[in-house]
């Protein structure tokens, strides 16, 4: 089903009263029934069978809840999963004790599930067996709960005086099928809660068991991967056509998946987070072949129910996503150096020539080299220095960071090391743009080391980059700049006034100002970057997920739910 051809409140409804289908299955199933209509009941249906009938559908509300979720993410699996449970609650609620208002619920939520059908057409997320271990201790959990439900509504028929120790071994017992220390009398209808509570603690424990082996059993998806074959191919479009993004090398993050054109000329780099289906920067290749590797990122954007959107894109590659219906909004803009136009003269470099000046009074140095240059022992020591310097746990970056340094694959990477005494106390780094540039990587710095050291390491990477054959520099992303720079601005109206005013106060916690501030230090032409998305509406959902790829927000994760990224 194309985007614009879907109804958006559809699995938003659905998810809502499968929810709510749900919690009235396990409200129906952990209460007493009519106890008129069970002695009807007892006419035509057997006890054993009624009892059996009220654990299935405990068992039936618990699946309910657990797939809302995926009905709301439109997912195909789970319409299916929620037709059959929904199937089996029509006749279940009818069988359990006559609950018709139940049964008619049901049905006619089964009815809307199947109307709306061709709602939910996405495949499965990818998922690894560490999900099973998950699921094993949160269904434990909730049968647990359940089952101390269960008994708690019960607690009137339960025989002599009882502790809670002694519930909690009944329900832990039942899960397994042995029965638990507990006694139950029967109801004015006849029905005996010993069966009833035995049968639901039972059909819970089974649930739990059969989730988790299927789980374990199932195949296992990887993680996002870039494979070697996509990576030499990658790196051959990179020779030919890299010059035309400062963001392509960084395609090569090797936490990233990609989709070709069919012609092979071109493609696009991606993580899905959150639901995000997230590219960065432009399509790496022939320009012209773009279109081809777009269409192929939408489809599987399509096909798993994903919101496409694209991170940092240029002027020219926003406009290519703009005619595949995505829209496009300026974000911040990049900070690019001519070499050759480059100069510490003139009152407008004042403040960098005097901070360069400053630090190396101080006794600082400057070495510049290609990463093949550097010996193995430098490039470890590097490497726990910028672990050591990071300021996080977390290393941050997706569209705009490699995640990686002295990669054996990235010889043409570029190192600027500042040292004071022969002591590593700063060092840049920067990759590839094309055959003629490069664009800033990582800044590290000791925390102890004056300030100036970064302007005296770009000042130093500047002067470097002619024995380089580099012409151009790319700098850090300023996010907002134009918005910076206007609403301080005279004459600047309101909303733009409160616009800048709310970025300032972001600027607590994100570097906002800063890095525009040190940016514009080294009078840069300013490069405008984009995001792309599909409908206003999505905006805030991929502002999120931009977040959390680039590490600025970290929601907490439990151990089988962390997934490794190499870096």
């Amino acid at each position: 089903m194309r985007r614009d051809q879907r109804r958006a409140w559809v699995p938003f409804v659905a998810w809502l009263l499968c929810l709510a289908g749900g919690v009235l299955d396990l409200a129906s199933a952990v209460t007493r029934g009519n106890s008129s209509r069970l002695t009807s009941l007892r006419e035509y249906v057997p006890g054993g069978l009624s009892n059996v009938s009220t654990a299935l559908t405990l068992v039936a509300g618990v699946l309910l809840v657990l797939v809302a979720q995926g009905l709301r993410r439109r997912k195909r699996r789970a319409w299916r999963v929620a037709v059959a449970l929904l199937l089996g609650s029509v006749a279940l609620h009818v069988l359990k004790g006559l609950d018709i208002e139940e049964s008619a619920a049901a049905a006619a939520l089964l009815v809307g599930l199947v109307a709306g059908r061709g709602e939910f057409y996405a495949k499965g997320d990818p998922r690894t067996r560490w999900r099973a271990v998950g699921a094993f201790l949160s269904l434990l959990l909730v049968s647990y709960g359940l089952g101390l439900a269960v008994v708690a509504f019960r607690d009137d028929a339960i025989v002599g005086p009882h502790s809670f120790a002694q519930v909690s071994e009944h329900v832990l017992v039942g899960l397994i099928g042995i029965h638990g220390p507990l006694q139950f009398q029967p109801d004015r209808a006849g029905q005996h809660d010993d069966h009833l509570i035995g049968d639901a603690l039972l059909a819970l424990g089974l649930l739990t068991a059969v989730t988790t082996a299927y789980l374990v059993l199932r195949p296992a998806e990887p993680a996002a991967r870039l494979s070697t074959d996509d990576e030499a191919r990658m790196r051959e479009l990179l020779t030919r056509h890299g010059q035309q993004d400062s963001l392509g090398y960084f395609a090569l993050r090797r936490d990233k998946s990609v989709l070709w054109s069919p012609s092979g000329k071109a493609c696009v780099a991606y993580r899905v987070v959150s639901g995000v289906m997230l590219a960065s920067g432009d399509p790496l290749g022939d320009p012209e072949a773009w279109p081809g590797a777009i269409e192929a990122f939408l489809a599987t954007a399509e096909e798993h129910a994903w919101t496409p959107a694209v991170m940092g894109c240029s002027e020219q590659a926003g406009k290519a996503w703009c005619r595949a219906d995505l829209t496009a909004l300026e974000i911040g803009d990049e900070a690019v150096l001519e070499v050759a136009e480059f100069s510490l003269e003139g009152r407008g470099m004042r403040n960098v020539r005097q901070a360069v000046n400053r630090v190396e009074r101080a006794g600082y140095t400057a070495q510049v080299c290609r990463v093949a240059d550097i010996s193995p022992e430098q490039g470890t020591a590097l490497r726990a220095q910028a672990a050591a310097w990071r300021g996080t746990d977390t290393e941050r970056g997706f569209s705009m960071a490699l995640g990686r340094f002295g990669d054996p694959a990235d010889r043409e990477c570029v190192t600027v090391m500042a040292f004071q005494e022969d002591r590593l106390r700063a060092f840049l780094h920067f990759v590839p743009w094309g055959t003629d540039g490069l664009s800033l990587d990582l800044m590290r710095r000791d925390r102890d080391a004056d300030n100036g050291l970064n302007e005296l390491l770009i000042v130093s990477a500047l002067s470097a980059a002619p024995s380089l054959g580099v012409t151009r520099l790319s700098l850090n992303f300023a996010v907002f700049r134009s918005a910076l720079e206007r609403g301080e601005r005279l004459g600047a109206g309101p909303i733009i006034r409160a616009w800048r005013g709310f970025l300032l106060f972001a600027s607590r916690w994100f570097q906002i100002e800063s890095l525009y501030r040190f940016n514009a230090k080294f009078r840069p032409e300013w490069e405008p970057r984009y995001v792309c998305y599909p409908q206003a509406r999505d905006l805030p959902r991929v502002a999120l997920a931009a977040l959390e790829a680039e590490a600025f927000l970290v929601w907490p994760r439990l151990p089988w739910s962390r997934t490794d990224r190499p870096r």
